[in-house]
C-alpha cells in the first residue's frame, strides 16, 4: 500500500513537517532554549513567522530565502534539512512499510541529521541525542535486527574504538584526536547497527572524513591546526550502514577472498 504515490506523497510530507521541526532543534538545542516555545520565529529579527509562511521547503522558495519582516536572509539549511528529511522518510517508509522498523529509522536517520547540523554550526554533539538513542536502540534491539546481544557489543566496541582513538592521540600528540561527543554518537549508532554495519559505519566515515579534510586543506580553506567536525561524517556513514551496511560488508568479504 505505501508503495503507491499517494502513500508515498504522504511520506514526503510528513518527512518535510518533521524536517521543520529538526531545524528548530538546531538552532535551539545549543542555545539551551526550549524546541516547543515560542513558535517559529525569524533567527535574525524575532519576528515570528506565520503557519502561511512556515510550509517546510516551498516557504523558503516563495520567499526567495528571506524573512518577510525584515528581509534578512535565512539560510539553505532550512529547506535542505525538509527535504533530506523528506526523502529519507518517503525511502523508508517505501521500503518498511508502516512498521515498528520504519519508525525506528526515522527517528535514527532524524536524530543523525540535528547531530549534523549542530555538530557543523558548534562543533559539539549533545548529549541529549546520544544518550538517549543509545537506550533507544537497545530497546528496538529487542524486537528488531541485530538483536541485542550484537547491538550491546557494537555499542560497546564503537564507543569504545573512538575513545582508544583519543586517549592515543592524546598521549602521542597531546591531543585528543576524537571528541566525547564523537565517541557517544558511535555508540549510539553501533546500538541500531550491529557489528558488521557498524564497521562500515566507521570505514564510510573515516574515508569520507578523511577524503574531505584532505581537500579542504590543500585548498587552503582549512590548516592542519583547524578542527574539522566528525560528527556529519559519522552520520553519513550510519545512515548508509543502516540501510545498506550488511550488503556492503558481504560484498567485502566476498571480493576480498577471491
Amino acid at each position: 500500500m505505501l508503495s503507491t504515490p499517494f502513500f508515498q506523497a504522504q511520506a514526503f510530507i510528513f518527512g518535510a513537517i518533521i524536517g521543520s521541526f529538526l531545524n528548530v532543534v538546531i538552532h535551539r538545542l545549543p542555545l539551551e532554549q526550549s524546541i516547543v516555545s515560542p513558535s517559529s520565529r525569524c533567527p535574525r529579527c524575532g519576528t515570528p513567522i506565520p503557519p502561511w509562511h512556515n510550509v517546510p521547503i516551498i516557504s523558503w522558495i516563495v520567499l526567495r530565502g528571506k524573512c518577510r519582516g525584515c528581509g534578512g536572509g535565512i539560510s539553505f539549511r532550512y529547506p535542505l534539512v525538509e527535504a533530506a528529511n523528506a526523502l529519507l522518510y518517503l525511502y523508508i517508509f517505501t521500503r518498511f512499510g508502516f512498521t515498528f522498523q520504519a519508525l525506528a529509522a526515522a527517528v535514527y536517520c532524524s536524530a543523525l541529521i540535528v547531530v549534523t547540523g549542530i555538530d557543523f554550526d558548534h562543533k559539539v554533539i549533545p548529549d541529549v541525542i546520544s544518550l538517549p538513542g543509545m537506550l533507544l536502540g537497545l530497546a528496538c534491539s529487542f524486537f528488531l535486527p541485530p538483536g541485542f546481544w550484537n547491538a550491546l557489543l557494537a555499542l560497546l566496541a564503537g564507543g569504545g574504538f573512538f575513545w582508544a582513538v583519543a586517549a592515543v592521540s592524546d598521549k602521542l600528540l597531546g591531543k585528543p584526536g576524537m571528541g566525547g561527543g564523537d565517541i557517544k554518537l558511535a555508540a549510539m549508532m553501533g546500538s541500531f547497527l550491529g557489528m558488521e554495519s557498524l564497521v562500515v559505519a566507521v570505514f564510510i566515515a573515516l574515508l569520507s572524513g578523511s577524503l574531505v579534510s584532505v581537500v579542504l586543506i590543500g585548498l587552503g580553506r582549512k590548516s592542519r591546526k583547524d578542527v574539522i567536525p566528525f560528527g556529519p561524517f559519522l552520520a553519513l556513514g550510519g545512515m548508509t550502514a543502516y540501510f545498506w551496511g550488511s550488503a556492503i560488508f558481504s560484498w567485502y568479504l566476498a571480493v576480498s577472498t577471491l
